[in-house]
């Protein structure tokens, strides 16, 4: 078994460098620091970071089982997929911060729709500066503010059952959108067989929250 998890690992370097494609591929196939792969690394490994925070504070604000279980698998695999992410990072030795002063999702702009920055709900236009996680002070797509974040924090039992299930909503539905952006944008297979994970993970994780938030009688945010 260890030296199966040797190999399985020795793979996933690989196939991150772009090696096992053919001769010579190697270092020529590293992606560049204003490339889709490496803003999709920086960006998610930032907007997963998030995730397992806000699961870490519902898991002690509520005694729910179900909740407490949803979280512990969103803060252990995002914490865990965030580790791929800066590790891709260190392997191709590109910076976590994005060149040039370039906003956060900027990658994503030959995608065609997807916004830059998190205004789709309320508060969010006016609150960018709080939580921002590049140039500017920009949200990413979902994300909280640091006041959403507080408040989470002073909710008890239900309250903070519904509130979490909602904020976990439109962080990912923000996840999913840049995860569907590297699918298509990124060159690295093994980045992009994560991202197409993520997707399928997280839409999963998606249904299953309407569902919480419906046994309590509320609605995602519009």
């Amino acid at each position: 078994m260890a030296l199966a998890l040797l190999f399985a690992g020795a793979a996933t370097v690989a196939s991150a460098r772009g090696d096992g494609d053919g001769a010579g591929a190697g270092d020529a196939r590293v992606p560049g620091a204003a490339s889709a792969d490496a803003g999709f690394a920086r960006d998610m490994a930032v907007h997963h970071q998030q995730a397992v925070e806000m699961s870490f504070i519902v898991r002690d604000r509520t005694d729910d089982e179900d909740v407490r279980r949803l979280a512990y698998d969103i803060a252990n695999t995002q914490a865990n997929q965030r580790g791929m992410l800066l590790g891709w990072l260190d392997l191709w030795e590109l910076p976590k911060v994005a060149p040039g002063g370039k906003q956060p999702m900027a990658w994503m702009a030959d995608t065609g729709g997807h916004e830059h920055g998190g205004t789709e709900h309320g508060g969010h236009g006016s609150g960018g500066s709080e939580t921002g996680s590049g140039a500017g002070g920009v949200l990413m797509a979902g994300m909280a503010s640091r006041s959403e974040l507080a408040r989470l924090d002073r909710l008890d039992g239900e309250r903070a059952e519904v509130f979490f299930l909602q904020l976990m909503t439109d962080h990912h539905k923000g996840g999913v959108a840049m995860a569907e952006a590297c699918a298509s944008l990124c060159s690295v297979p093994a980045e992009q067989r994560l991202a197409r994970g993520m997707v399928e993970g997280q839409q999963s994780e998606l249904g299953l929250m309407r569902d919480m938030l419906a046994e309590r009688e509320a609605e995602p945010r519009p």
